[in-house]
């Protein structure tokens, strides 16, 4: 028995790293993706009504490829492969496939035929004689039927997943950063408004996308023969269980909507800015997401349902301990060196000096949010894992209804004072939002007796400010004004970046080794 478990337990692992693996390669071609975009469109008009295109499939993909759709499907599909014979599987398979596809390309057909009207309601800050609201328009023709196209690679890989086979579904997302970055560089010079072949590469890779999932299904015998079957049972008890996760979605999205509607309304350049701020500050978060998804989750329900809850607390206090060593050198490393980031990666004659410092400066308010954000993946958890799902969704809502009215009166204020940056009011508020939602949850585990804190805090919490402080004085000995990144070559400049990235992250750890920490510390003691 001991042995089987073993042998499960090493499984598990060696897919969950294949996961991780292809995921940190597709984050990886993600960066590659918007230094591309960023050395040849740049923060403006253009790459802004292409965000916006691409922002509407974007919202409308997390209620059908994602989130909801997975709650539904998945956990069904993998009662009818335990339960059922192969034939009724299929035959599920088949009705799902076939009443999803037909949803999705009637949704994909008004979507197409009222993008003008879409776009009027995501971004009103278009309409006028600047030309972003045709353009976002027209692309959005193209970038809409990404949806159909990435539900259906979604609910394959659902699928593939529930038979084990993780590998096709993880490799799939790297597809879209490569037909993009290879559209940018060599479609969009021989186009006459090069930024459309942005929004060809997003229809394109769709159906790549798809297309790379049906020889993995076939080797499984589970190739969809799409049929329209809204009567099925199995149909029926998916989309059960997805209306209460399409709810939960939805907040998150319509807070989405909203921002977008205010970035809109704010000088030329503001969506862009905020896009990619935002994907640095998401660099990190996704990385460290991704160990603790593996980890902990998987790990806290096992506990929970054995009933071992002095384990589960013990392994809740290990997870925040973690989160602490890595979100806040992560975020303090972030602040400080934006502006250098934002230079070594950016910089160029479509990405100039005004551009990097109004992306600095919205990284900054970003970066203290990662904190926030990576505290949230860690607590909220301990109430999935206890089958509590309503709190999490009720201390979301709050903290996106904070993220909403804060970030309206902030980018309000500083538009009306004069500031030059007014879109890192929205930045600031999401910050402000995560790290209320992380407190909030934090209480909430404390109040239900989940989180006892063990007696090593007060000495871990000391070690940390003191290798903190460390990297930070390296930082500050490294430091190089702004006119000299500006002016440096690039390679000058990557250089001097991975010195200061190496000598600052050395500083941290070599601290922590001198003041007795060592990496058995961090090891989760599992019973």
């Amino acid at each position: 028995m001991t042995d089987k478990k073993t042998t499960s337990e090493r499984g598990l692992a060696l897919k969950a790293s294949i996961v991780s693996g292809m995921t940190l390669l597709s984050r990886i071609l993600g960066v590659a993706r918007d230094i591309v975009f960023a050395r040849y469109f740049g923060p403006g008009i253009l790459l802004d009504a292409f965000l916006v295109a691409q922002r509407i499939p974007n919202m409308l993909r997390r209620f059908f490829a994602e989130g909801a759709f997975s709650a539904g499907f998945v956990p069904v599909m993998a009662r009818y492969r335990e339960n059922h014979s192969h034939e009724e599987a299929r035959e599920y398979v088949d009705a799902m496939a076939g009443t999803f596809a037909v949803v999705l390309f009637v949704v994909t057909l008004i979507g197409v035929v009222a993008s003008p009207l879409l776009v009027i309601a995501v971004a009103p800050g278009f309409i006028g004689d600047g030309g972003d609201f045709d353009l976002a328009a027209l692309m959005l023709r193209f970038t809409f039927p990404y949806l159909l196209f990435i539900s259906l690679t979604a609910f394959a890989g659902g699928v593939l997943n529930t038979y084990g086979r993780f590998g096709v579904p993880a490799f799939t997302p790297v597809i879209l950063n490569v037909v993009l970055i290879a559209a940018a560089i060599w479609l969009a010079p021989l186009l006459e408004q090069p930024i459309m072949a942005l929004a060809y590469a997003i229809f394109i890779a769709g159906v790549v996308q798809l297309l790379f999932q049906l020889p993995a299904l076939a080797r499984i015998k589970v190739l969809p023969r799409p049929k329209w079957r809204p009567k099925n049972d199995g149909v029926r008890r998916a989309l059960k269980l997805m209306l209460p996760a399409i709810f939960g979605s939805s907040v998150a999205q319509i807070n989405v909507l909203l921002s977008g509607i205010v970035a809109s309304l704010l000088p030329v350049g503001s969506i862009s800015y905020l896009y990619f701020s935002d994907r640095l500050m998401e660099f990190p978060l996704g990385l460290f997401g991704i160990a603790l998804a593996t980890v902990t989750l998987p790990y806290l329900s096992r506990l929970w349902a054995n009933e071992e809850k002095e384990t589960f607390r013990q392994t809740l206090d290990w997870s925040m301990k973690l989160a602490l060593l890595i979100a806040v050198p992560a975020a303090i490393g972030l602040i400080l060196l934006a502006g250098p980031f934002i230079t070594t990666l950016f910089h160029g004659d479509s990405f100039d000096g005004h551009k990097v410092a109004m992306t600095a400066m919205a990284l900054q308010a970003y970066a203290a949010g990662l904190i926030g954000f990576s505290f949230v993946k860690v607590l909220a958890p301990a109430f999935f894992a206890r089958e509590d799902t309503k709190t999490p969704v009720r201390i979301g809502i709050v903290a996106l209804l904070v993220n909403l009215l804060l970030g309206v009166s902030l980018a309000s204020y500083l538009t009306h004072s004069g500031f030059s940056a007014p879109h890192v009011g929205l930045a600031t508020a999401t910050s402000v939002a995560a790290i209320l939602n992380a407190a909030m949850l934090y209480r909430g585990l404390r109040k239900a007796g989940v989180i006892h804190h063990s007696s090593g805090w007060q000495l871990l919490l000391f070690r940390a400010s003191l290798a903190n402080v460390s990297m930070c004085a390296i930082l500050w000995l490294l430091y190089r004004p702004m006119d000299w990144w500006l002016s440096a070559a690039t390679s000058d400049r990557l250089v001097w970046m991975m010195i200061t990235l190496m000598a600052g992250v050395t500083a941290y750890f070599a601290v922590l080794a001198v003041l007795g920490m060592r990496f058995s510390h961090l090891k989760l003691k599992q019973s």
